[in-house]
């Protein structure tokens, strides 16, 4: 996620494989509402009957540089351990991907009610990001880490340089990957309800999820206070660490 990602902004032809994926579950009555796009390309859908969200279909077309199939498989892992959608199904057809998921009852971070209250918008970001950095990071399968993130297929060399050698890991946790706000749901009462958007979960330093994380609070929110996503977090900043950890989010 990032700052240009968004809800569409003209019109979007629903995708061939994306009918054929709702027909074959027994939801072709339903019609798919896009409701966000991402700079890849990728779109996701919303899909029920009276307005009120039954399933989301995520579509990613050939190229975009995420993988549908990544985040399903980390949405199996992390089921019954921390607070995300329920994977229906996932479908692949040349270099196109759809993941389907279940909705949950909760709303965007950023939707407009949150937008209005953004101190408990921030402490319901930072209690999501302490639950799940809280979940036992030696059973992750996965890898968020320096590493991996700075492969030549995903990083210049120049920019690696520019980077300079990481800081040492404060803390190795199960991260995100994408902390951005508007993937985190919050409940009816302004509580954490739940994490979205998890291809990118693995393990690494508490630090890649939250310099990220508290850069995103600049695109979504305005006259917000940041003590209050450090309160709920149980944290204080670390300014050498939230630096590099930005300049990597940028860099790759």
């Amino acid at each position: 996620m990032s700052e240009l990602a968004g809800p569409p902004s003209k019109p979007i032809a629903v995708p061939r494989l994306v009918l054929d994926m709702l027909e074959a579950q027994g939801l072709d009555g339903a019609i798919p509402q896009p409701v966000w796009q991402n700079s890849a390309g990728g779109v996701t859908f919303s899909v029920g009957r009276d307005g009120k969200p039954s399933f989301f279909v995520k579509h990613n077309p050939p190229g975009s540089g995420e993988s549908l199939a990544d985040e399903a498989a980390r949405l199996r892992w992390i089921a019954g351990k921390h607070p995300a959608p329920e994977v229906v199904a996932l479908e692949t057809s040349g270099g196109h991907e759809v993941l389907l998921t279940r909705a949950l009852p909760g709303t965007s971070a950023v939707a407009e009610e949150w937008k209005k209250q953004p101190s408990v918008a921030l402490r319901a970001l930072g209690e999501g990001l302490r639950r799940l950095h809280e979940l036992p990071v030696e059973e992750c399968p996965y890898d968020w880490g320096v590493g991996p993130r700075a492969r030549a297929d995903r990083i210049s060399q120049e920019a690696l340089a520019a980077l300079g050698e990481p800081p040492p890991i404060d803390r190795l946790v199960v991260c995100q990957g994408d902390p951005c706000a508007p993937n985190t749901l919050i409940a009816d009462d302004g509580s954490f309800l739940a994490h979205v958007d998890l291809a990118r979960l693995g393990a690494a330093d508490r630090w890649a999820d939250l310099a990220v994380m508290t850069l995103s609070l600049e695109w979504n929110y305005v006259g917000y206070d940041e003590a209050d996503f450090w309160a709920a977090y149980g944290s204080e900043p670390d300014a050498h660490r939230i630096t590099y950890y930005r300049a990597l989010w940028n860099a790759a």
